[in-house]
């Protein structure tokens, strides 16, 4: 075998060198400081971190916190509809703009754009617009509707599901994108074959179209459920976390006993369950990703 020659030994060496930064930045900002929190939430740390081992001690006490539990039910009420609703909105939106319709482009903007702010604004935003003093509900009483009543946002019943509404609104035109993408990449004459034997364009849609978008779904699933386990800026934005504790969730719950109540213990431990959420929500999408991979090449 020849040895390879000076120049290329030294292209690549320098290829690695240049990449030396980054993989000091990942071992040490991301997996180190992550290592390091998970082993926070092993010890008795409060205002300071300390080296005192306690064991699944903090984990207890996280799961007999109410605040605790009360964001899980939060999460899981405002992740199943954030899902759902920016899934189906999303789908409808993006087989709306691929009838070929006036002003596509246009269109496709408009829809996409609330994706493109920041949860803090769209949160200030709709604020706002369910404020029952300042929004909706004034507008419409002034109108002449009185007995209009849209009080979510200050309702202990209803606050965690205006912020559904202001995060759907948001993160539907991510969905559209990516369900568009792949309805264009759907051969035409699909619809030719359908046409010329009668089927429903519906049917075509629930039998042929939706198992053909299922690359698509996947990724618009992960991509909103990471969403949800980390959701914060919305919340803290229209509600902070009220009323009370009405539309708490876990990643509030984090950063004010992080920053506000001083306890990084029961902060890390906390982080360290959402990470294990995330890994859980991963794992499978990516081993299916790598088992298509595998049948792919071993074509």
């Amino acid at each position: 075998m020849n040895a390879r020659p000076p120049a290329l030994l030294l292209r690549q060496w320098a290829v690695y060198t240049a990449l030396l930064p980054l993989a000091a930045t990942v071992l040490l900002a991301y997996i180190g400081t992550v290592g390091w929190s998970v082993w926070i939430s092993f010890t008795g740390s409060r205002t300071l971190p300390t080296g005192s081992f306690v064991g699944l001690a903090q984990y207890v006490r996280l799961f007999d916190t109410e605040r605790w539990i009360i964001s899980l039910h939060n999460v899981v009420i405002f992740g199943v509809l954030f899902i759902a609703a920016c899934l189906v909105i999303g789908f409808l939106l993006a087989a709306f703009i691929d009838q070929k319709v006036a002003g596509e482009g246009a269109l496709r903007t408009i829809f996409l754009y609330p994706y493109a702010m920041s949860f803090v604004a769209t949160g200030l935003v709709w604020q706002w617009m369910l404020n029952p003093e300042l929004g909706l509900q004034s507008t419409m009483r002034g109108l002449g509707w009185e007995g209009f009543t849209f009080d979510w946002i200050v309702s202990q019943d209803k606050a965690i599901y205006a912020i559904v509404i202001a995060a759907v609104w948001q993160a539907s035109g991510l969905v559209m994108a990516l369900m568009l993408a792949g309805l264009r990449g759907i051969d035409d004459s699909l619809w030719k074959a359908a046409r010329i034997d009668g089927i429903p364009r519906w049917r075509v849609y629930l039998s042929i179209v939706l198992p053909m978008l299922w690359p698509a779904i996947a990724t618009a699933f992960v991509l909103l459920a990471v969403g949800v386990v980390k959701v914060y800026d919305v919340v803290v934005a229209m509600t902070q976390g009220g009323p009370g504790t009405a539309s708490e969730v876990p990643a509030k719950f984090i950063m004010d006993h992080l920053f506000t109540r001083a306890n990084i213990g029961l902060a890390s431990a906390a982080s360290t369950v959402l990470l294990l959420t995330v890994l859980a929500l991963l794992a499978p999408y990516l081993y299916a990703r790598s088992r298509a991979a595998r049948r792919e090449a071993a074509r």
